[in-house]
């Protein structure tokens, strides 16, 4: 039987893009550099402290997203794990907890499409492992975080 994260269903999948004012390969290395991915990533109020960041193929980043979550001080492990990496074009990984068999565990496409006025595209195509968890992660906020993310890199970006 195929690993359903192997297998692409629309009914699964959680998709958002942005346009920046930037080119690709700049966009690409906030990607790809530990040090910009701890100051840009993740939503808003919460704070990235790395513990781990291998950003290559078959590479880890382990991170936890720590802040004031729904008025009470958090803390989220995260674990990714890098599965393929073109240089300015794409970045695949498994996205969950460090738990090696996370139910959760989603598949994560980020795409870099250059744009012929010098900027970039930027979309993040989430596949989860269910239906029920696709829903659940909308339901928690997960587009609306994703978003914040892509805004946060375009703060960076433009700082």
């Amino acid at each position: 039987m195929k690993n359903p994260i192997e297998t692409w269903s629309l009914d699964r999948e959680i998709v958002l893009a942005k346009l920046l004012n930037h080119p690709r390969d700049k966009v690409f290395a906030a990607w790809t550099n530990p040090e910009a991915l701890a100051k840009w990533y993740g939503p808003e109020g919460l704070d990235i402290e790395t513990k781990e960041a291998d950003i290559r193929e078959g590479g880890v980043w382990r991170f936890d997203m720590v802040g004031t979550f729904e008025g009470k001080p958090q803390r989220f492990e995260n674990h990714v794990r890098f599965l393929e990496i073109i240089p300015n074009e794409r970045i695949v990984m498994d996205y969950g907890t460090p738990d090696p068999n996370d139910p959760e565990r989603f598949r994560m496409t980020v795409t870099f499409d250059a744009q012929s006025d010098g900027k970039t595209v930027v979309t993040l195509r989430q596949l989860h492992p269910t239906r029920e968890r696709r829903l659940a992660v909308i339901g928690f906020g997960a587009v609306e975080y994703g978003l914040q993310t892509l805004d946060g890199l375009a703060v960076w970006l433009d700082g």
